[in-house]
This record gives C-alpha cells, structure tokens and sequence, in this order.
C-alpha cells in the first residue's frame, strides 16, 4: 500500500471515528498514539490528519495536537445554503448531460437503500445516501461543479451524518430518492429541482437540531464526571462516571 493510500485508509477510519462520536469535538488527535495503535509511522497519520482538516473535521494547531472540529452552527448554515443550491444545478444539468448508465448507478444506490436501510449499519447507510448526491453531481457533466460540490460535502459530512441520525426513517429517505430519480429518468429539470428542495429544504433545520442536542448531551456528560471527580476526591477511585 503506497503512502497516500493509506493516509485516505487512515483518514477514513478517523473520519467515521469522528461521525460515531468515539472522537468528540476538541479531543485531540495524537499522532504518536494512533500510530502506535495500528502500529505506522507517524508520517502517513500527519498525511491522514492533513485530509480531515481540508474536510472541516479536524483543526491544526501551532505545536500542539490537531483537534476534533468543534462546530460553528452560522458558518454551517452558511455552507448548507450552498450545497443545497449546487445540488439542484447538478440535478438540472444531470437531466441533460447524465447518460442512461449514470442514472441506473442512480437506481441501484436507491434500491440499495431500499433494500438494506432497515439492516445495514447506520454509518454504511449514512455513506450510501451520500454516494447518491455525489453521482448526481458527477452525471451534471461539470467537473467544477462536481469537484465543488465533494467540498462542500465533505465539510458538512459530520453535520449531516448527525441531521440523519435524528431523523432516521427509512419510508421517507427511500421515497425522497425515489422522486429524484424518477425525475432525472422523465429528463424533468423543473420535477429534479422540485424533489431535491423537498428533500433538503429542512437540512439547516435538523443540523441545528442535532447540533443542539449533541451540546446538551455533552455538557450532561462534563457535569456528571466533574460531580463524580467531587465525590471521589482523596478516595483513591479513578474512572468516569456512567462507565
């Protein structure tokens, strides 16, 4: 495996590290200790953290550990605002420029979802879900468009991956895709956008959602080991509390 490919395998499970919460906002992110639990070099972790930190995920800091983002919800709103505006020029441009063979990878990514979204792991899914938009982009025939549209996306992955965890629900997802598939197969650029804004109008809305829960549950967290850390002062316990 060259150098780069495992950066993006590193950067990989670091990113889904990062959506399942198993590395919360500002925790840092040791090289030294990630490398000597899958047992690299440092080099190939530094590449991998570099990925993550032009995605949104992670924030370099002068001589000291990178951090786990934390989130800004205005400049996440201002970012949804932008992806939600190239997704309905992708799929308008995709009625003309996409070829029959990008619209059945459409259909099977949706039957996918149909299929497994009940069985399959929630991140897998999540990651599915996401494959639609990013084809959809591609078929657009507009590589600036596209390439665009994949930053946008990866900078808002962990804010959507959250928005999507909260509303979990397989009959809606499966019939919002479904709708936009049908209408890149009728060629309908009015009926695409249409079933794209149904589909995202709410984004902005379910992140601040989940944004505000998973702030909650975090301060919940920080009280109880700090009451816990009061109560077994000078006791000789160590640990969290609710661990």
């Amino acid at each position: 495996m060259s150098k780069e490919s495992l950066a993006e395998h590193i950067a990989n499970g670091l990113r889904r590290d990062i959506l399942r919460g198993k590395l919360s906002p500002g925790k840092p992110v040791k090289e030294r200790d990630i490398a000597a639990d899958i047992g690299v070099s440092r080099t190939p972790i530094r590449e991998a953290i570099r990925i993550l930190s032009k995605e949104g995920l992670v924030e370099l800091r002068p001589s000291r550990s990178p951090i786990v983002a934390i989130s800004d919800f205005t400049e996440i709103s201002d970012q949804t605002e932008v992806l939600i505006a190239l997704e309905k020029l992708s799929g308008e441009l995709a009625c003309n420029n996409a070829t029959d063979r990008q619209i059945e990878q459409l259909a099977k990514i949706t039957a996918n979802m149909s299929d497994n979204f009940d069985t399959a792991d929630p991140l897998d899914m999540f990651e599915t879900d996401m494959s639609f938009h990013t084809a959809i982009a591609v078929a657009s025939g507009n590589h600036a468009l596209a390439e665009t549209h994949g930053t946008f996306l990866r900078r808002l992955w962990r804010a959507r991956y959250l928005a999507a965890s909260k509303r979990r629900n397989r009959d809606r997802v499966v019939n919002e895709h479904t709708l936009i598939l049908n209408a890149l197969r009728a060629r309908d650029a009015s009926a695409v956008r249409d079933a794209i804004d149904n589909h995202l109008w709410h984004l902005a809305d379910d992140i601040r959602a989940a944004m505000e829960h998973e702030a909650t549950a975090h301060e919940y967290r920080e009280d109880n080991d700090e009451a816990f850390a009061i109560r077994t002062e000078g006791t000789g316990k160590t640990g969290h509390a609710g661990r």
